[in-house]
This record gives structure tokens, C-alpha cells and sequence, in this order.
């Protein structure tokens, strides 16, 4: 299930580039976004974090676009309309948490507080 963390009371944070990985680089286990290569510890601390934000923020907007294909998936006026049981399952969601998911896309497709990111849990 996945299950979202919350963020507190910030504005929306612009990720770090995440640099290209060629594809035999992306291959090695080993390899992570060159980190490994990185021997100053504090320029791999700045590293190291600015991807951890950046993939905090990546994370922070899935939700969001999850939320609202959620939302317009169990629209009632949509003839091939889903259940909150149906998009659990595609989701890998409970359906408690779908309903919630729902609640927070159409909050966020109305424009309203769900774009200072209120966590649907």
C-alpha cells in the first residue's frame, strides 16, 4: 500500500537537476546518480541532499497528479466511472485510502487548500 508522508507548512521546493544516467551507468548497482565518485564529504552531504529533495519533491507532485487521476476516475458522471474498490486495486491502495485519495483530487481540481498539500491520511 502506498501510504504518503507529510510535509509541513513549506512552499513547493524546486528539485535539483537529476543528472542524466547513461544507460551503462544506470546499470551498475553501484552507481547512484555519481554519488559514489563524490570523495569531499561535504560536497557529497550538499549532493546527496539535494537529491533527497528533489525526489521529495518528485514524490510530493505524483501524489498529487495520482489524486486527481483518482478523482476524475470515480466521477460520477463518467459512464466508465470506477469504484473506490476498482482504483484500490489498481493502485495497490486500501480502500480507505482510495476514498481519501479521491476527497484530495477533487479538493485540488477545485483549486482549493489541497495545493498547500493537505496529506488525504
Amino acid at each position: 500500500m502506498a501510504e504518503h508522508t507529510p510535509r509541513q507548512e513549506q512552499p513547493r521546493l524546486r528539485p535539483a537537476p537529476l543528472l542524466f544516467e547513461p544507460a551503462e551507468a544506470a546499470s551498475d548497482p553501484e552507481h547512484f546518480f555519481d554519488l559514489e565518485s563524490i570523495e569531499d564529504p561535504r560536497a557529497l552531504l550538499e549532493r546527496a541532499t539535494e537529491l533527497t529533495l528533489a525526489f521529495r519533491a518528485a514524490a510530493d507532485r505524483a501524489v498529487e497528479y495520482q489524486a486527481m487521476a483518482a478523482a476524475q476516475l470515480a466521477d460520477p458522471r463518467r459512464f466508465d466511472r470506477l469504484t473506490p474498490a476498482d482504483i484500490a486495486e489498481r493502485a495497490e491502495w486500501t480502500e480507505d485510502y482510495a476514498k481519501k485519495m479521491v476527497e484530495f483530487g477533487r479538493d485540488l481540481m477545485r483549486g482549493g487548500e489541497g495545493r498547500e498539500h493537505v496529506d488525504p491520511v
